[in-house]
């Protein structure tokens, strides 16, 4: 389903699949989306993060070193649109494990595993006529990476190829948490505005519920990802998928936030699915192909 945000700010919470194993991530996926997440992006593991900072590296490390391949992320993937049919999914990757795959094998793979749309961080808007055209062909919304060091040419490139939501960088650099949002994030916004009716998520460095309200002054959705990642490296991972649904409804501002078993009785997306597997990793057959968990 096209992807949207029903509230302002949107969330887009991010997770590294298989940290600390696909069964948890599939669970932890499910409980944001039930306290007020509304775009999901999966995170394929990888051995050279070079736009992550140290906490989604060491989760990529980790996911790596438990054999994690992109033919697991998919299945996480089918997983979750099948437990939660309506919530956003993005596919979140790097390059390399893509084109090991092939453009054309993996947008096929995607599709049918329920994604909505891809995010390639290191994929540039000038070098991506045949990753467009095969989004495109797979109707998959390809999400682009927008700097405020962009000049306006290349913002206007961006919104305008970009599909779903422009994903706003908040400030130059690799992730992570900060204090307080990079003064130039509002002025980014701005100017991608100039160019495009999507909505604008605001992402790198948003941790806070504080930072989420500031967000949701010039911005549609704030999307939070070292921070979730962090709270999932000090929790132990059957405790995880209720710290990931307690931390979303703060983030949102949800009375979720004060009785953590109301999203068991009003989830927002209504039930699974029926037949839908239990979030064990395992439900999609592994794709055959070589995978890019390497650099």
């Amino acid at each position: 389903m096209p992807i949207s945000f029903t509230k302002k700010p949107g969330l887009v919470i991010y997770f590294t699949a298989g940290d600390p194993d696909l069964a948890t991530t599939c669970e932890m996926a499910i409980a944001a989306i039930d306290n007020g997440a509304d775009v999901i992006e999966l995170g394929v593991p990888f051995s050279d993060p070079l736009a992550d900072g140290p906490v989604i590296q060491r989760a990529s490390e980790r996911a790596v070193a438990r054999g994690t391949r992109l033919s697991d992320v998919l299945g996480i993937c089918k997983e979750i649109r099948a437990a939660r049919p309506n919530a956003g999914l993005i596919l979140f990757s790097y390059l390399n494990p893509v084109l090991q795959v092939g453009l054309a094998e993996f947008a096929k793979a995607a599709k049918a595993a329920g994604a909505d749309g891809v995010l390639l961080t290191d994929m540039i808007v000038e070098e991506a006529d045949e990753y467009l055209r095969v989004m495109n062909e797979h109707k998959l919304a390809p999400v682009f990476l927008a700097a405020p060091t962009s000049p306006d040419a290349r913002l206007k490139a961006i919104a305008e190829n970009s599909q779903g939501f422009v994903y706003a960088i908040s400030r130059v650099g690799i992730t992570g948490t900060q204090t307080e949002l990079a003064s130039d994030a509002e002025a980014l916004v701005r100017r991608l505005k100039q160019f495009t009716k999507l909505p604008i998520a605001l992402g790198f460095g948003i941790s806070t519920p504080e930072h989420v309200r500031a967000v949701a002054e010039f911005a549609d959705a704030a999307v939070v990802g070292s921070a979730i990642v962090g709270l999932i490296e000090k929790t132990a991972a059957a405790d995880a998928p209720a710290a990931v649904g307690r931390f979303v409804a703060e983030l949102g501002g949800s009375v979720a936030a004060q009785d953590p078993t109301l999203s068991q009785r009003t989830r927002k997306d209504g039930p699974p699915i029926a037949g839908t597997p239990p979030c064990d990793g395992e439900a999609v057959a592994r794709m055959g192909h070589p995978e890019g968990h390497s650099a």
